[in-house]
This record gives C-alpha cells, sequence and structure tokens, in this order.
C-alpha cells in the first residue's frame, strides 16, 4: 500500500467606507433632553436548524453569537444601533431558504446569512443580486459564489482552498485521482476544484458520484474496480459514517490510498481502524490556531454550554463581517459591500482578508492527523498552511 502521507484531500462533509443616510448613528437631542435611540439594524440568518446539516447549522449559530458578542464589546450595538437578528430555519430545502430570505428581504431586511449548504447558497446569492442586499454566506464551499455578483460574500472557506492545500504537498502527475463525493452542488464542486488545481499538475482526475439515498456499497466496490492511484474524498453530512464503514468493508483502503478532509468531532470515530491510514486536510478544529481570537470564540462557545467544532470559525467570522458592514455602511447594501471589501482583520484562524476583488475570503488552512488519546480519536495538528498560498485563482 501507497504511504497515504503523501496524498491529502479536500471535503466536507461558508469596503471604502460610505455612511447612509440611515448608518446607524444617534441621533439629536430630543425635545425632553433625550438622546434619541438610533433604528436597529435587521439582519436575517437564514442556517439548517433541522434537516441533514442541522449540526453544522448549530455550531454556525452558536459561532455566530459569540462572534457578534466579541466584535460588538458585548453590547450587540454598532454605534449606538442595536443588531437585531431574526432566524429562519432553511432544513436543508432550498425553496424554504428562498420563502425566507424573500420574506425577510419584504420586510426590509438589508443583511442576509447563513447556510451550510452550497446549493442553498447559490440561491441566496441570486436573491442578494436581485434584490440588492447583503448576503454573507455560512460554510457553504461552493467555488460558485465566488464572485457571483458584488452583493455576495462568504465568512468560511472554499473547495479550491481545500484543494489547493491538498496540493501544497502531494505529487500527482501522471496519477489517477477518483472524487468519490455526493451528487450535489458541494461534490460537483470539488470534482471542478480538484480538476482545477490537481489536473493542473497533471493528474487525471475522474468523479464518481452518488446520489442522495443509493446504496453506497456498489459505489465502493467501483472505487475499487476502477484502479485508483489515490480516492479523493469529498463528503458531508449525517451519512458519513455510513460511507466510511462501506468503503471499509468493500477493502478500497487496500486498494488505493485514500484522502480526505477532517470534518466535525461527531466524524472523529467514523473512520474506525482506517484512521490511521488516512492524511487529513483540515478547515478548523478546536485549538487548531492557537491564536487569542480563538481562545476567547471557543470561551464563549463553552460558556454557553456548548463544544467549538469545524464551522464554529465561520459563525464567528460572520458576525465579525456583519459588524464591520454595519459599522462601514450603517444599513445601506451598497455601503456595506464598500466596507466589506478589502477588510483584513483578526479572526479565529489568524489573519483573515476579504479579497476585495470576488470577494474570496483569504485564510490559513491545516493539515492533521487523528491520535488516539483516552480510546478515542483525537485530531492533531500537523502544520498550518498559509493563507496566501493556498488562496483561489482570483475571478474577474
Amino acid at each position: 500500500m501507497k504511504d497515504t502521507k503523501k496524498f491529502l484531500m479536500a471535503a466536507v462533509m461558508a469596503t471604502g467606507l460610505a455612511l447612509s443616510a440611515c448608518a446607524p448613528t444617534a441621533g439629536p437631542a430630543a425635545p425632553g433632553g433625550a438622546a434619541q435611540t438610533a433604528e436597529p439594524v435587521n439582519v436575517g440568518i437564514i442556517y439548517s436548524k433541522t434537516g441533514p446539516l442541522a449540526a453544522y447549522g448549530a455550531t454556525y449559530y452558536e459561532g455566530l453569537q459569540a462572534g457578534i458578542d466579541y466584535a460588538t464589546g458585548g453590547t450587540g450595538e454598532v454605534n449606538g444601533a442595536k443588531i437585531n437578528l431574526t432566524y429562519a430555519d432553511d432544513g436543508g430545502d432550498p425553496d424554504k431558504a428562498v420563502t425566507a430570505a424573500k420574506d425577510l428581504i419584504g420586510k426590509g431586511y438589508k443583511v442576509i446569512g447563513g447556510t451550510a449548504s452550497s446549493g442553498i447558497a447559490l440561491k441566496l446569492a441570486e436573491q442578494a443580486q436581485q434584490n440588492k442586499v447583503l448576503y454573507i454566506s455560512g460554510p457553504a464551499a461552493t467555488d460558485a459564489i465566488q464572485g457571483i455578483n458584488k452583493y455576495t460574500f462568504r465568512s468560511g472557506r472554499q473547495s479550491l482552498q481545500d484543494v489547493a492545500t491538498a496540493g501544497t504537498f502531494i505529487d500527482t502527475k501522471g496519477k489517477k485521482v477518483v472524487v468519490f463525493a455526493q451528487d450535489n452542488a458541494f461534490g460537483q464542486g470539488n470534482v471542478a476544484a480538484v480538476k482545477a488545481v490537481l489536473g493542473a499538475k497533471g493528474a487525471t482526475v475522474e468523479p464518481l458520484l452518488v446520489a442522495e439515498g443509493q446504496e453506497l456499497t456498489p459505489f465502493a466496490r467501483q472505487l475499487v474496480d476502477a484502479k485508483p492511484d489515490m480516492v479523493f474524498v469529498a463528503w458531508a453530512g449525517a451519512t458519513s459514517g455510513t460511507m466510511w464503514q462501506a468503503l471499509s468493508q468493500q477493502g478500497v483502503f487496500d486498494a488505493a490510498p485514500v484522502v480526505t478532509g477532517l470534518g466535525d468531532a461527531a466524524t472523529f470515530g467514523a473512520y474506525g481502524a482506517a484512521s490511521s491510514k488516512i492524511s487529513f486536510l483540515n478547515h478548523y478544529f478546536p485549538g487548531a490556531a492557537g491564536n487569542d481570537v480563538e481562545k476567547k470564540m471557543i470561551a464563549a462557545v463553552e460558556k454557553a454550554g456548548k463544544k467549538a467544532d469545524l464551522f464554529t470559525p465561520d459563525g464567528f467570522v460572520a458576525g465579525q463581517m456583519i459588524v464591520q458592514a454595519i459599522k462601514g455602511g450603517g444599513s445601506d447594501a451598497d455601503a456595506m459591500v464598500k466596507a466589506l471589501e478589502g477588510f483584513s482583520f483578526d479572526g479565529p484562524k489568524g489573519k483573515e482578508t476579504v479579497r476585495a476583488s470576488d470577494h474570496a475570503l483569504i485564510q490559513d488552512m491545516y493539515q492533521a492527523k487523528l491520535v488516539q488519546k483516552d480510546g478515542s480519536w483525537t485530531p492533531e495538528l500537523v502544520k498550518v498552511v498559509a493563507g496566501d498560498s493556498v488562496a483561489p485563482p482570483e475571478k474577474k
């Protein structure tokens, strides 16, 4: 068996300051001498409270609370204006998400955020463009929203950053890479990213996509029959454990090196005996960065009775970006866009920058491994991969 530590993959499973006339600053004194209260800024968050990505939605939500609190110094206000957060459950359903977005926009909301679903993020980006409102996507990793329109940003990483992280140390020239993924926007995005990054390094890339609800065993067998040099797994959601079990049962780990992204804590034990055979790239695990912002994020989440996880930073950064947008643009969408373009800040993963040209979020990534600790598998940092070195190609 080839040394899997030579390979890594990507998966799993996220503006010039102009003030508008509606900028949330304190008004003149009222007749009785008391200062007028600035109008609240309404922010709608559409995320998976229920559905197949509910676990991701929960950590995004928890991170968002901590991020808003951190960025406002515990006040929940920007320039005297309260940030009024309204939540809607997308349930993993694009139609439900669009209905929620239209309802919020119809009520005058100028800021929309959220979703871990790549398919939903694309639909919400369309609504942002059509209605000229700010949209900050959550953990959704699809590259398709990079530069899709002037109103759309993201608070997490994207598939190209995952794959580029793999490309920092694997030599795939002349190798056959099979991408094993779900047949959805996330999986298709990973196939495109692998072709763009590893294909450019000389790999032959073939997709093997599985539709939702299909029996996994036959597909695991197809992986073996394809005789790949590397299996590149891009999978997210509640079926991850079943998928890894199918690959183990069909001998995929004996047939070729298997590389994947390290998911949330619930998946750490899902790889079974194969854990030591897999090389992982990682978007985030608690303790990966070790900076002060991350420590404050973890402490805030734990104070609320929860635990930081894979997509907690996506929510936290969303909070930082929402505050920055309001600070620089009030409730004027175009001014908020300008306030975010080029925004560079200290996030829970270190220095992060919103690239002005296409709104890609430049951030550090990680190489990790799973090790046995107290009878369970625990992530351990192998290497921090600098954000600039894995930045997605610029869209113009």
